[in-house]
């Protein structure tokens, strides 16, 4: 069985994070413990909020660096929401700039739309040699809950540690939905709330790791 980490660090739905990755087939832990996060099979980076609050909560606990040593190891990680989003460059929110953890270029900004937030169920486009979304039809639908995304993948190829997989979504206009890229992975959306959906997709992450 694998272990897994879900990173406690002030922000994210840390029990429901628990409740659906111990559903999918994992031994999991919450903690903000560096070693266990850096030694664990799997580590789960949720994320609730603003931006710049929660990359503030996760310097203070030494994520930034707890994700630099698992993907210096090619340990695998997963972003979630806002989890997803400090992985970026940076993100600009109500005229705040903040820095990321700059694994991938790319700045979270506003999304163009009638109405904000994004809430509710959406369908995704998916690469056809996704890992993330192997077994899903092209109509399973994920929960989302964000007004701010990335618009843009910018990741030049030759940049990267591994070819990067980037699936999109619409909300008044594209926006990227998910990476996957080597060790690292994210979804803007929340699995944990995605019902089947959301729950294969965290087998389809175990059985990656």
């Amino acid at each position: 069985m694998a272990r897994v980490v879900i990173l406690d660090y002030g922000s994210g739905n840390l029990r429901s994070a628990e409740r659906a990755v111990e559903r999918a087939g994992a031994d999991v832990e919450v903690t903000s413990d560096h070693r266990a996060a850096v030694e664990a099979d799997g580590l789960v980076v949720p994320g609730v909020g603003a931006f710049a609050a929660c990359m503030e909560g996760l310097l203070q606990a030494g994520g930034d660096k707890i994700i630099d040593e698992r993907l210096a190891a090619e340990r695998p990680v997963l972003g979630i929401c806002v989890g997803m989003q400090v992985l970026f460059g940076e993100g600009v929110e109500h005229g705040v700039r903040a820095d990321g953890c700059g694994r991938w270029p790319g700045t979270v900004e506003r999304l163009q739309a009638d109405v904000l937030p994004h809430m509710g169920w959406n369908t995704v486009r998916a690469p056809e040699d996704s890992v993330l979304f192997d077994g899903l039809d092209a109509d399973a639908r994920f929960y989302f809950v964000h007004s701010f995304a990335v618009r843009e993948w910018k990741l030049d190829p030759a940049d990267s540690i591994a070819p990067s997989k980037v699936t999109y979504a619409d909300h008044g206009e594209p926006f990227v939905a998910a990476v996957e890229n080597g060790a690292l992975m994210a979804t803007q959306f929340h699995p944990e709330k995605s019902g089947e959906a959301g729950a294969r997709l965290l087998r389809n992450w175990l059985g990656a790791l």
